[in-house]
């Protein structure tokens, strides 16, 4: 195992390797690589170190874990582990240690030192009111890496900010260390602090807290504790892996059996606050920008909770009906992004929900820009012929009928000219022609 010191200043020469260093990661094989701005950069040590081999990454991971029995554990029985890591006064860390072929390997997340807060993240104003619930369950979802922990944050800084309750945070681990201003915090941490979501959420109901955080809604059991916090009159907030507002409803309700599904669709209808779900779209210019769905309960939406959706009655539906309110579907605000030029349109189009909504809605917003549509050229069967094209085939025609007068003159036919034929039909092609029996009994006469 590596000593402290050794750690430390390994840790601090992947910090100022490059700049903006969000992840650090050590894989056999490899060298050590930080990440920045999207992209893995090897960093070399004297005397240099070409590539990690499986002890120098197992004492990687044993000083990281600092002889914890109970990740040392998890980490055999199930091949990973999370933890956190404070390098004094220079960073903190979101640890994930796992193994790949038998050998370890090290992802480090570097955390914010400080906490961003509704405005400085630029949230719709809406997030004010979730901070202002006095109880019930809030919701915030998306893939890993959206920003669900980051956003959570903010809202607790809020409440931190207006309000002298007691905060207990059930976490895995700790990311953000929410310095009191109004609100005492507990923060608690998975496997140093408590075993499970579960038996913490059951502690910490006997802890007199008025708002409880849980990392994860990871199971049944989690769940019903949830459900039984926030209708005994604590806020609970916490995260669920659900790509939709929708989708968080139908995954809660999944977990329990079907007999018990009428039961848990009426309690979750009562004690579901907000649901806030995330994703993370490239940035024009670079970067990223998030874009939200924002889901609240109304009448018509814990109706939908309770007896399910219907054809005529949609999360989507509903919510989309209802952004004077402060709600919005995903593709509602993607092409608020994309108005505002965030985004450009393959990253809308790439991360819309209903490919056929968002088609429509750029289509809208382009014609009211005075664009283009449509490419009328990419419409056509055949290829537009050249100027020489045009040039050769009126050559060809006025040829053509030349020969056809020399030839009608030559025989004594008093023919209309082929040219004037063309005119009189290009001028009147309303008209139709002449009945065949006319035309003889002219050239009779």
């Amino acid at each position: 195992m590596l000593h402290l010191f050794h750690l430390e200043y390994i840790l601090t020469k992947l910090l100022n390797a490059a700049p903006d260093v969000s992840d650090i990661n050590m894989t056999v094989g490899h060298p050590m690589q930080v990440e920045s701005g999207g992209e893995l950069i090897p960093v070399y040590f004297q005397p240099e170190v070409r590539s990690l081999s499986a002890y120098q990454t197992e004492a990687l991971a044993l000083s990281l874990l600092r002889g914890d029995r109970h990740l040392i554990s998890t980490l055999l029985d199930t091949g990973s582990c999370d933890l956190s890591f404070n390098l004094e006064n220079k960073a903190r860390f979101r640890v994930n240690i796992f193994t790949q072929q038998g050998r370890y390997s090290i992802v480090m997340r570097k955390l914010e030192n400080y906490i961003r807060s509704i405005d400085d993240l630029g949230l719709p104003s809406i997030f004010q009111n979730m901070a202002k619930e006095k109880n019930g369950i809030v919701m915030v979802t998306g893939a890993t890496g959206t920003g669900k922990t980051t956003t959570l944050a903010a809202i607790l800084d809020e409440i931190n900010s207006s309000s002298a309750v007691h905060v207990v945070t059930l976490e895995d681990p700790v990311e953000f260390i929410h310095t009191p201003k109004m609100s005492t915090f507990n923060q608690r941490e998975l496997g140093t602090d408590f075993r499970n979501f579960s038996e913490g959420l059951r502690s910490a109901l006997r802890q007199a807290p008025k708002v409880i955080l849980v990392g994860e809604m990871r199971d049944r059991e989690t769940v019903e504790m949830a459900l039984s916090a926030a209708e005994t009159g604590h806020l609970v907030f916490s995260t669920l892996h659900t790509v939709d507002a929708g989708t968080t409803v139908n995954r809660i309700i999944g977990m329990f059996d079907h007999d018990e599904e009428k039961l848990i669709r009426v309690r979750l209808a009562d004690t579901l606050r907000w649901v806030v779900s995330q994703r993370l779209l490239p940035k024009i210019g670079g970067g990223r920008v998030a874009a939200l769905e924002i889901m609240g309960t109304t009448l018509l939406i814990k109706d939908i909770i309770t007896n399910g959706e219907q054809p005529d009655k949609t999360f989507y539906g509903a919510i989309e009906s209802m952004r004077p309110l402060g709600f919005q579907t995903f593709d509602q605000h993607i092409l608020d992004l994309f108005q505002t030029k965030l985004i450009n349109e393959e990253t809308a189009r790439t991360f819309s929900s209903r490919k056929n909504i968002m088609a429509r809605g750029i289509d809208n917003l382009k014609a009211l820009a005075g664009e283009s549509v449509y490419e009328l050229n990419s419409l056509s069967l055949e290829e537009s012929p050249t100027e020489e094209e045009l040039a050769a085939e009126e050559a060809a025609a006025a040829e053509a009928a030349a020969a056809a007068q020399a030839q009608g003159q030559a025989q004594g036919q008093a023919q209309p000219h082929p040219g004037q034929n063309a005119h009189q039909q290009h001028q009147h092609p309303q008209h139709p022609q002449q009945p065949a029996h006319q035309s003889g009994a002219a050239t009779r006469r």
